[in-house]
């Protein structure tokens, strides 16, 4: 061990356990599984602090994903170097389509020693949280949307036609109000419906009054997105 004082370690996350391998430096360092330990933070800070006793130097990587920021900020508040890597550009083998825990782990420490992955921006915890408020609107938007539908299909299916071009006006709701069916159910149906949208409503407006104004340099989110850094070096695994 003593020949290789710098490492590089490919973290595949998830929910409950994370597959970890080590690359040793050099070009013929040598590359070994870990072992699958549990994902949360004491087990992980555990575990990341017994990998770095052995190296002088010691640089982590994991693909970006569901799992979230929290395991590079932890890696970052005990004093290593971490990357999050984009997964949609991490090089792979024509024709290797076989994933494993094991395997993926193995080729992220592979690949950050030879400096072939490729970073995300990392955002801090006020710029996660804007976006996590951002994607809570446009889920609340789009519940809106399917709650409206349903209303406009329901009264399409019963024959009730809106006589103005323009819905979801003040007067487009006091013309539901006033819709009665024969029967009950259809009419308990209808104002459910109808309270649906309200609610949705509700929550877009609840959201919008604790957004934020935007700032000088706003930041366009998009789902499943990421902002690509660069290149990792091959000696250097730095923030981003």
């Amino acid at each position: 061990m003593a020949d290789y004082r710098e490492a590089f370690v490919g973290i595949d996350v998830a929910k409950l356990r994370n597959a970890i391998a080590i690359a040793d430096a050099g070009r013929e360092g040598e590359v070994r599984f870990f072992g699958e330990v549990d994902a949360s933070d004491t087990s992980m800070r555990r575990v990341i602090q017994r990998i770095a006793a052995k190296f002088d130097g010691v640089h982590f990587c994991y693909e970006a994903g569901p799992t979230g920021y929290g395991l590079y900020r932890l890696i970052r508040s005990l004093g290593y170097e971490c990357t999050v890597i984009a997964p949609s550009l991490i090089p792979r083998k024509p024709g290797d389509r076989v994933k494993t825990n094991r395997r993926d782990a193995v080729s992220l420490a592979r690949l950050l020693r030879a400096g072939e992955l490729t970073a995300v921006w990392v955002p801090d915890e006020g710029h996660e949280a804007m976006r996590d408020l951002v994607r809570a609107r446009a889920a609340a938007v789009e519940t809106l949307r399917v709650h409206r539908q349903q209303v406009s299909a329901f009264m399409l299916k019963h024959g009730r036609v809106f006589p103005r071009k323009k819905g979801w006006t003040m007067r487009y709701l006091r013309w539901l109000q006033e819709q009665r069916f024969d029967h009950p159910t259809h009419q308990i149906a209808l104002q459910e419906m109808v309270e649906a949208v309200r609610i949705s409503k509700e929550r877009i407006e609840r959201l919008e009054r604790v957004s934020e104004p935007p700032t000088a340099h706003p930041i366009v989110v998009r789902h499943g997105s990421s902002v690509p850094a660069r290149r990792i070096g091959t000696s250097r695994c730095r923030e981003h």
